[in-house]
């Protein structure tokens, strides 16, 4: 069964900040808050924990993975970002936006699309996220934590623990999220696309 921690959403306690790492740099795969929904969150370089993310959302193997960066200089080692590409990321991060970018060479080929070599990349607004990623130094891939058959997302911890406790190593009780996903762009050309609006608004890429 999982570990279930409770998190302050504000002022994110370290040492349970230090576990959730310890959780991830083992291999674990955790469910954590975003600016968004809750997500499902595992280590770049670990591929046993990304197939049993695969296997809880029932992916296949064209699903855009996301690369959930602390800042633009971090998700820049990740991504080709054109000029025009980088005045968008920076003027709309952090916020509920995912964005579709060529990857780089430090991308593992298994978290790209399969045909594009794109992955997808956001800065998340959410202090829990941040806490994570800067005790981790580097990104964690992540994915919505939405069951396979499910239309709305998981915004409950305690029916996380119910329904995928066994599934995962570890639940942070960060207190409510959203249901909406975030608003999905692509900027692979540098010009803007939108691919799926959700909680980012969708009207300065249109």
């Amino acid at each position: 069964m999982a570990e279930f921690l409770q998190v302050h959403p504000v002022n994110p306690e370290p040492r349970v900040v230090k576990q959730a790492v310890e959780i991830l740099l083992k291999g674990g795969v955790i469910v954590y808050p975003t600016d968004s929904t809750y997500a499902l969150g595992c280590h770049i370089g670990d591929k046993s924990a990304l197939e049993r993310i695969r296997r809880i959302r029932q992916l296949d193997t064209r699903h855009n993975f996301t690369l959930v960066c602390s800042d633009l200089s971090s998700l820049a080692s990740y991504a080709k970002v054109h000029n025009s590409a980088y005045r968008i990321l920076k003027a709309y991060t952090p916020g509920p936006y995912t964005f579709i970018l060529k990857a780089t060479a430090e991308v593992p080929r298994r978290l790209m699309h399969p045909k594009r070599k794109t992955i997808g990349l956001r800065v998340p607004e959410n202090q829990i996220a941040q806490s994570l990623l800067t005790m981790l130094g580097e990104p964690i891939m992540s994915t919505s934590l939405i069951l396979p058959d499910e239309e709305e997302r998981l915004v409950d911890p305690y029916e996380m623990r119910l329904k995928i406790g066994k599934l995962v190593d570890l639940i942070i009780d960060g207190g409510a999220c959203g249901l909406e996903p975030t608003t999905m762009i692509d900027l692979v050309e540098g010009v803007p696309e939108v691919m799926r609006v959700g909680k980012g608004d969708p009207e300065p890429f249109q």
